[in-house]
């Protein structure tokens, strides 16, 4: 899988509003916390809240909170507002590819590989990323030694 640039700064972004709490939050101190470019954030955001995964509020007290609570949004969540399904094969979604003959069997390997991915990114919060208590299924793929291993 391969995260778009997109994906990484809506989550980043996301987990620094579950940091803060509650109250509104600047979209330029999102931006300068976690090093993220402040016009292609308010682009991201604006997804986010379309998403209903934030909400946001004008003026001088305004800004950006989570529209619902940290431990209800999942990275899969975020993803999905902005850059749509966790996996598909040349914009199809995996379920509705086709293929003949010897590689038949491709469309079930697609299946599985989006089944994967949500086993972690449905799982884990933003609560568990801002608390680092992250499930026990995702903890373990990340201590195998091989899941390092850039192969």
């Amino acid at each position: 899988m391969r995260v778009s640039a997109k994906a990484d700064y809506a989550i980043r972004a996301a987990v620094e509003l579950a940091a803060a709490g509650e109250g509104p939050l600047k979209g330029d101190r999102i931006a300068e916390a976690q090093d993220i470019p402040s016009n292609f954030l308010e682009n991201i955001l604006s997804d986010l809240r379309n998403a209903g995964i934030v909400m946001s509020r004008r003026g001088a007290d305004g800004g950006y909170w989570l529209a619902r609570p940290a431990d209800e949004v999942s990275l899969a969540d975020i993803i999905r507002a902005v850059d749509g399904p966790l996996a598909n094969v040349r914009g199809v979604r995996s379920e509705q590819v086709s293929y003949q003959g010897s590689a038949e069997q491709l469309r079930a390997v697609w299946v599985a590989v989006r089944a994967s991915l949500r086993a972690v990114l449905e799982q884990v919060t933003l609560a568990d990323v801002v608390t680092g208590e992250l499930p026990e299924n995702v903890r373990a793929l990340a201590e195998d030694p091989d899941a390092w291993a850039p192969h």
